[in-house]
């Protein structure tokens, strides 16, 4: 059996990641603070303690590990409240002691684990109007930007201990019932949906059965290392996005939300999530041959609300 420990395993990437896996041939392992409230996890996954900062009580278990995946941080878009100063600390805190808790496993292993998949997100790139980004786009400066740089960072060292480690910078997963997806899709449900600030801000969307293939699929490929973008291979703006999204749970998408009140409910956040414009492409993933079930967004939503 493959032993695949997931930190942050029983979160929504985490289930979902492990709800894919080939039971017959992966040992799953949830890292989780709180083992005993985990429940109703998928079959084949186990979950054990960690402090989601140190490798103490599950250390051992990355011996020979053929996959150490770290999805683990505080929530960024849920619940949709301003950021204060102490969520913004525990965001970037949350990420950066996981990553060094992988860290601590990896080295004091003394068969190394095939692999360490490292979360990050399209943030990394900040805000970039109509640019196309791509792997080699430099990194952005405003919060979301600097907490995936040290997100990032903080599993680097991996590197030079001889682990290949693949960083996965993830759009907007489109689940039903998970993520910040459902808060995006909720007034539409009312209709009262519609384009968010001017509409014209590009969205990095990716199905979330494309999101969970592409990352079994870095892991089972050993040529595979670096930086890949997570999203779709045709990112369309807010106004289309919100069209398609209406077509797809048959709502209209005619009442605009102004970014004047965006910014006045949620503050730094609107900018950061809601009215950001990231032009994102997969160019490596789709280089390295993978294929997405879900390249358009009107099936993907379609298949995502169903």
């Amino acid at each position: 059996m493959k032993r695949v420990i997931i930190a942050g395993g029983t979160g929504f990437l985490g289930r979902a990641f492990a709800q894919a896996a080939p039971q017959n041939e992966y040992e799953l392992i949830a890292l989780t603070r709180q083992p005993d409230k985990a429940k109703n996890l998928p079959n084949g996954m186990r979950a054990v303690q960690w402090d989601g900062r140190t490798a103490e009580g599950w250390g051992d278990l990355a011996n020979g590990a053929y996959a150490l995946v770290n999805f683990a941080g505080a929530s960024i878009g849920m619940p949709p409240i301003p950021w204060s100063a102490e969520r913004k600390r525990k965001i970037r805190e949350s990420r950066v002691n996981a990553g060094h808790a992988i860290v601590a496993a990896v080295q004091a292993t003394t068969e190394k684990p095939r692999v360490v998949i490292q979360a990050s997100a399209v943030g990394y790139y900040g805000s970039r109007g109509v640019q196309v980004i791509t792997e080699e786009t430099s990194a952005g400066n405003d919060f979301l930007a600097r907490v995936c740089v040290d997100w990032e960072s903080s599993t680097a060292e991996t590197w030079s201990l001889g682990v290949r480690r693949v960083v996965i910078r993830t759009g907007l997963p489109l689940s039903k019932t998970d993520g910040v997806f459902p808060m995006l899709a909720l007034p539409f449900k009312f209709f009262v949906g519609g384009p968010l600030g001017s509409g014209k801000q590009y969205v990095p969307w990716i199905h979330l059965a494309d999101h969970i293939a592409a990352i079994h699929f870095l892991i089972d490929h050993a040529a595979l290392r670096g930086a890949f973008n997570l999203s779709a291979p045709n990112p369309v703006t807010n106004a289309e996005f919100g069209r398609a999204l209406g077509k797809a749970i048959k709502r209209p998408a005619w009442l605009p939300v102004p970014e004047i009140a965006l910014k006045l409910a949620l503050g730094e956040m609107a900018d950061r999530l809601l009215l950001t414009s990231q032009r994102m492409m997969p160019t490596r993933l789709q280089q390295a041959g993978f294929k997405f079930k879900f390249p358009d967004v009107e099936p993907a939503l379609r298949d995502a609300l169903k």
